[in-house]
């Protein structure tokens, strides 16, 4: 069971990479569980998606909460907040 990752913006420049298939476990069942395993990997991974960062994610086009469940074949994008004018 996977889930496409799709990382935007500061994030993708960061991370050094666009996209990632990720294999879901009995761990991450909820878009939070995903955020932690995420930052587990430690280094730049730890400090973009620290608590204290604000990144919006959005499952299937749609932006999800913290507790929003994922399931095999979702596509899950991870972006820092926009603004503009």
């Amino acid at each position: 069971m996977t889930i496409d990752i799709l990382y935007f913006a500061r994030l993708r420049e960061t991370l050094g990479t666009a996209t990632e298939r990720f294999e879901l476990s009995a761990r991450v069942s909820q878009v939070k569980e995903l955020l932690e395993v995420l930052r587990e990997r430690g280094g730049v991974w730890a400090r973009e998606l620290a608590d204290s960062k604000v990144v919006l994610v959005a499952v299937n086009q749609e932006i999800a909460s913290l507790d929003t469940p994922l399931r095999s074949g979702d596509e899950v994008a991870i972006f820092p907040p926009v603004t503009g004018g």
